[in-house]
């Protein structure tokens, strides 16, 4: 099996996570802490190597390219996590790669993100950047140099590039000054960084869009309000295209970040002449086709009478797009495509215990496919399919430390809120255990415009395997269920969204599934906010609270935002008014009786490690019971497998001390 010359290798990588930490942590700790084998995987246009990420020592990462014909998987980049970080690789030819890297910098004081693109041959070697390059005389801080619009499947030596320029300034004694200011796009020669300007640098255009054959046919334009910072990301959208064969602009459509009104495109088929986007129907997102021919003809692909539709399927690396997807109980795909509809169906009956399936890549001619299958109770694995020989082979597992143990399946249920409304969720209990009486778990999302899906989750299956029934509420403030469900938002609207949490503790009692003297609630970001918020409303529900990264001020979130691209965004999402106060856990600490673990990454920019801190400081100055972990160079997501692996034995170990669960406190 081709798993056996690739696993190897990606096991290895993953072994170098054990660092002190997690050698003092339990068995089950470490290996549900332990990052994805796999963090970003591609397949070469001739379908026969793999490239990927695999995580390292740490909040390393390395890239690998393995030929699928067999022998080891050779390492071409690496990055230490501190603080740069591979984010993901992808073929542009059969002997290049282009890799993007990621960082959180310093800046008196203030930790700014930065991203750089290069090139690389498959062997590591002939590294190169792709942006522009960095001057002594730079006008402004250049923080991503750009992004890949098209992969060029018709030439294997460049891409098309959104180029970030910066003017010169200060430089005296030469005509040698650069002044373009903005954004442009360039075909760039990945070898020689040859760059041949494709369209002109603009300082009003944000983005752009192809159409997977090398024309630009859509730009992205922020409408600011008057006298705002060209660098402050805008409330609004305007978009317009451009004909076949034309290069004036005309008028597509606006959309509202806030109240996610108008119209959205996301793809565009140049076969078709047309772009698809994504526009509200009776308040749920559905798929439109809009032709670029002028006439601005549209008509309805897709729409879904319960859930938001959220994307478009895309395959090759001219992206063509073959289905578009949303989530109900499960994510779904419609594919319009009949090869894929058929290959989907076919695919389902080879794999049957793996509905989660998807086409992560493919090869030039479409021949080999590189698919991911997965379920609830297995992480996911990784397969190339040979079309003309209709092999199907599995090259390499998600998580190969989980192979061998049985996990919990997720089930889907629904339970009332206060008010009566039926709230969705997914229930996940020990495997071979009756549901009956069990410590228990309520693990809302975070976000708030997020939402949970059935299927493997690390946390959820961590905290299954230490003998809780865990909930995961998507409480309203959810995304994916339109706007009747969004509501104002998890902050504004927090009354409802933290009703809609406690009163899946409340459920989960009434149906006798949890003990109501071993009741706990656990959360991540938001999630760690409504956890905080839940103690403060009802001090007696929960025996334990574990926030990890939570927010805990409102008030100060908003602060914390100013002089960020997005403080407007935050401003208007968090909102002014008594909820600020009433809705911030740091403002009513006095009402929190529960214990309280808190975990957050020192280097978070989501959310403030302040936030956490000012909590703990509040909790211990009232005698409370507090504890917090920071974990220091790390983000919010908190992207080391030690760490995790430390994070997890703790909290077992609290939740099993105010809870009286055996299993926990080991």
């Amino acid at each position: 099996m081709l798993k056996k010359l690739i696993i190897p290798a990606v096991a290895g990588a993953a072994a170098l996570h054990s660092g002190a930490a997690a050698q003092q942590a339990a068995p089950s700790a470490t290996m549900f802490g332990a990052r994805e084998a796999v963090e970003s995987i591609d397949i070469s246009p001739d379908g026969t190597k793999l490239v990927y990420l695999a995580p390292a020592a740490g909040a390393s990462s390395v890239a690998l390219v393995g030929d699928l014909a067999g022998g080891k998987p050779a390492v071409v980049a690496t990055s230490s996590g501190k603080p740069d970080r591979l984010s993901w690789c992808r073929f542009v030819s059969n002997s290049r790669i282009i890799c993007r890297a990621y960082a959180l910098i310093d800046n008196k004081g203030v930790l700014i993100p930065f991203g750089r693109l290069f090139s690389m041959d498959a062997n590591g070697g002939d590294m190169k950047e792709l942006g522009q390059s960095l001057s002594y005389f730079d006008s402004r801080i250049r923080q991503f140099d750009g992004s890949i619009l098209d992969w060029m499947p018709e030439d294997n030596n460049a891409v098309l590039m959104a180029r970030d320029y910066i003017p010169e300034e200060g430089r005296i004694g030469t005509r040698l000054v650069r002044q373009k200011d903005g954004l442009g796009v360039d075909r760039i020669d990945v070898r020689t960084l040859k760059a041949t300007p494709v369209e002109p640098v603009s300082r009003t255009a944000s983005d752009f869009m192809t159409d997977g054959r090398g024309k630009v046919r859509i730009r992205e334009i922020q409408n600011r309000r008057a006298g705002a910072s060209d660098q402050l990301m805008a409330q609004t959208i305007s978009f317009s295209y451009r004909r076949t064969g034309r290069s004036d602009w005309e008028d597509f459509s606006t959309y509202n970040m806030m109240n996610r009104e108008g119209t959205y495109p996301v793809a565009i088929d140049a076969s078709l002449n047309a772009a698809y986007a994504l526009r509200k129907l009776n308040g749920r997102f559905a798929l439109y086709r809009v032709k670029l021919d002028g006439s601005m003809a549209t008509e309805l692909v897709y729409a879904n009478p319960r859930v938001d539709v959220d994307n478009v399927v895309r395959i090759g690396r001219g992206g063509r797009v073959i289905g578009v997807t949303f989530a109900e109980e499960a994510r779904s795909t419609v594919y319009f495509d009949p090869e894929y509809a058929k290959l989907a169906k076919s695919l389902s009956k080879a794999i049957p215990n793996l509905p989660l399936v998807r086409f992560a890549g493919s090869s030039n001619d479409n021949n080999k496919l590189l698919i991911f299958a997965g379920s609830d109770s297995d992480p996911g694995r990784y397969y190339v399919y040979d079309k003309k020989a209709r092999a199907l082979n599995e090259v390499m597992l998600a998580r190969p430390q989980l192979e061998n143990m049985k996990l919990a399946t997720m089930k889907p249920v629904t339970y009332a809120a206060a008010d009566g409304v039926q709230i969705p969720a997914y229930l996940s209990v020990p495997p071979g255990k009756d549901p009956k009486n069990l410590p228990a778990i309520v693990l809302p999302h975070g976000g708030p415009t997020a939402r949970d899906e059935w299927g493997f989750d690390w946390l959820t299956q961590f905290l299954v395997a230490q003998g809780y029934a865990v909930l995961q509420p998507n409480y309203r403030g959810s995304a994916g269920y339109g706007d009747e469900w969004m509501k104002q938002n998890g902050f504004k609207g927090w009354r409802t969204s933290v009703g809609d949490v406690t009163a899946a503790a409340k459920w989960m009692v009434g149906q006798g599934i949890a003990d109501p003297k071993r009741l706990a609630i656990v959360g991540w970001s938001y999630g760690g906010y409504a956890a905080l918020q839940s103690a403060v409303t009802e001090p007696q529900l929960f025996k334990a609270v574990v926030a990890v990264a939570p927010v805990t001020d409102l008030a100060m979130l908003k602060l914390k935002a100013r002089g960020f691209t997005n403080s407007e965004l935050v401003e208007e999402f968090v909102g002014s008014g008594p909820h600020v106060r009433e809705g911030s856990p740091l403002q009513n600490a006095e009402r929190i009786s529960a214990p309280v673990l808190m975990f957050h990454g020192e280097r978070d920019i989501n959310v403030d490690v302040d936030q956490a801190r000012a909590m703990d400081r509040a909790l211990r100055g009232r005698n409370a019971r507090s504890e917090l972990v920071v974990f220091p160079g790390l983000e919010h997501s908190l992207e080391d497998s030690a760490a995790r692996a430390t994070m997890l034995q703790r909290i077992a170990g609290f939740l099993g001390q105010a809870t009286g669960n055996a299993a926990g406190s080991q």
